[in-house]
C-alpha cells in the first residue's frame, strides 16, 4: 500500500500541473476573444470605421491627423468600449462574490436590491436635479451611487442584528428591494411625461453615458476590491463547499461574508451608478466560467471577470448592429439574450443540480 501510495504521489502531481495550465489556456484565451470584441466593438456603430482605421487611431492617439476618426475613437467609442469592459469586470466578479456567499447559483447584485436602489437614486436626481445646483451629468450617477449604499447600509444592520447568514442576506436584500422598487415606481407615477422618459431611459441601462471621468471613477474601485477579493480568494472557494467544512477549517464565515459583501456593494454601485440597470451579468457569467475552470477561486474570479466583460462588449455591438444609424440601450440587449442563456442555465444543470 504505501509503494502504491508513492507511485501515485507523480501521477496526481502531473494531473494538478495539467489541470493549471488548461485554467490558464482557458483564461488566455478568453482574453484573446475580449480584445478581438474590443476591437469589433471600436469599428462598430453609426459611422463605421475600418480596422485600419481604429488601430491607426488607437495608436497615434487624438494627435492622428484623421480628426474624424481620432475624435469618433478617443471621445465617443473608446470610452464606451472600455466602460463596457469595466462594468463586465465588475458584474461579473459581484456577481459570482453573491453566489458564493450566499450559497445562491441563481444570486446577482441586484438580489439585494442594488439596482433598485440605483433606479430610486437616478429617479430623484432626474426629478428634483433642477434644484440642486450640481450638473446633472455628476448628479445622477452620484444620487444612484448614495441610494446603493444606502441599500448596503439597511442589509448590513439587519446582518449585524440577525447574524450574517446567507438566508439573512436573501431575505433583507430582498426586502430592500422591493422597498426601493416601490418608491421608485412612486417617483415614476408623479413625475412629468419629460421627466418620465428620462427616468426610464437610464433603467434601461446605457453605455452611452461612459466618459472618461466614469471610467476613471470605476477603474479605481476596480483597483481597490479585486485585491481584497483575490486575497480572500481561498477563504472563498473554501467557504463555496460550504458552511461547516468553511467552520471546520477554522474561517470565520460571517466575518468573511461581511468583507465580501462591502467589496460587492461598492462594485456594483460604482457600475450602475454611470450606466444604469444592466442584468444578467452578473449571474450568467460566474456559470459559464465555472463550467469551463472549476471552482478553484484563482482561476474563477479571473474568468468570470472576463466572461462579463465579453457579454457586455458583446452586447454592446449587437446594440449597434440591430438598428442602422442607432445605438439600443445595451441593457436590452443583456436582458433578451440573457433569459434564453439563464433557460440553458437551469436545463442544463437541473438534473445534476446546482453545487
Amino acid at each position: 500500500m504505501t509503494a502504491l501510495s508513492f507511485d501515485a504521489v507523480p501521477l496526481l502531481r502531473d494531473g494538478y500541473r495539467r489541470g493549471i495550465r488548461r485554467r490558464v489556456l482557458v483564461i488566455a484565451w478568453m482574453g484573446a476573444l475580449l480584445a478581438a470584441l474590443v476591437l469589433l466593438d471600436l469599428v462598430t456603430g453609426p459611422s463605421p470605421l475600418t480596422v485600419g482605421d481604429a488601430l491607426a487611431g488607437l495608436l497615434k492617439g487624438p494627435a492622428n491627423p484623421d480628426r474624424m476618426a481620432a475624435t469618433i475613437i478617443w471621445s465617443i467609442r473608446l470610452p464606451m468600449t472600455l466602460m463596457g469592459v469595466l462594468v463586465g469586470v465588475a458584474l461579473g466578479i459581484a456577481g459570482l462574490q453573491m453566489q458564493t456567499i450566499l450559497d445562491n447559483p441563481l444570486a446577482s447584485p441586484f438580489t439585494l436590491g442594488f439596482s433598485a436602489a440605483a433606479g430610486f437614486g437616478a429617479a430623484v436626481a432626474i426629478m428634483f436635479g433642477a434644484a440642486i445646483p450640481v450638473a446633472a451629468w455628476l448628479l445622477t450617477p452620484l444620487a444612484a451611487f448614495a441610494a446603493t449604499l444606502v441599500a448596503c447600509l439597511l442589509i448590513y444592520g439587519m446582518a449585524r442584528a440577525r447574524g450574517a447568514g446567507p438566508e439573512i442576506l436573501t431575505l433583507g436584500g430582498i426586502a430592500v428591494m422591493f422597498m426601493f422598487q416601490a418608491l421608485q415606481s412612486l417617483l415614476q407615477y408623479l413625475a412629468s411625461p419629460e421627466v418620465l422618459q428620462q427616468i426610464v431611459f437610464w433603467l434601461f441601462g446605457s453605455l452611452m453615458k461612459a466618459n472618461w471621468t466614469s471610467v476613471g471613477v470605476l477603474a479605481s474601485v476596480l483597483a481597490v476590491t479585486v485585491p481584497l477579493l483575490a486575497r480572500d480568494a481561498w477563504k472563498l472557494t473554501a467557504l463555496r463547499l460550504g458552511e461547516a467544512q468553511a467552520r471546520s477549517l477554522g474561517l470565520d464565515a460571517d466575518t468573511l461574508r461581511r468583507r465580501t459583501f462591502a467589496c460587492v456593494a461598492l462594485l456594483t454601485a460604482a457600475a450602475v451608478a454611470f450606466v444604469g440597470t444592466i442584468g444578467f451579468i452578473g449571474l450568467v457569467a460566474p456559470h459559464a466560467a465555472r463550467a469551463l475552470v472549476g471552482e478553484d477561486q484563482r482561476s474563477l474570479m479571473p474568468l468570470s471577470a472576463l466572461v462579463g466583460a465579453a457579454l457586455l462588449v458583446s452586447a454592446s455591438v449587437v446594440s449597434k448592429v440591430i438598428a442602422q444609424g442607432a445605438v439600443i440601450p445595451v441593457g436590452i440587449v443583456t436582458a433578451v439574450v440573457g433569459v434564453p442563456v439563464l433557460f440553458a442555465l437551469i436545463l442544463r444543470r437541473g438534473a445534476g443540480g446546482w453545487g
